[in-house]
């Protein structure tokens, strides 16, 4: 949580379970036990954890200078189911590298 990488690194994975907590158990109970409220708050939850990583995207892209098409890339994994664990591996070398400097 010190480097601009590290913080953008811990907002991924929670925003990732936060995503898949949305989607593997909150849907299901709205839909299969009529339970909408599982929903209204991960959905919000979720959504405010996805607001934050968009900003540590940024803050990362303008810090780091990140090209356009790795902030492209991990503002794609936010949008795809396991999409922010598999980005990890790239976002730890970084972190290593802004370590480094």
């Amino acid at each position: 949580m010190r480097t601009p990488v590290g913080r953008l690194r811990v907002i991924a994975f929670i925003e990732g379970v936060s995503y898949l907590l949305l989607l593997l158990v909150a849907m299901p109970l709205k839909y299969l036990a009529g339970m909408p409220g599982a929903v209204k708050t991960v959905g919000w939850i979720h959504g405010a954890l996805f607001m934050l990583y968009l900003l540590s995207v940024a803050e990362v892209t303008v810090r780091r200078r990140w090209p356009f098409t790795l902030s492209l890339v991990a503002l794609a994994a936010s949008l795809i189911p396991l999409g922010t664990f598999a980005l990890d591996p790239r976002l730890r070398r970084e972190e290593q590298a802004e370590r480094a400097q």
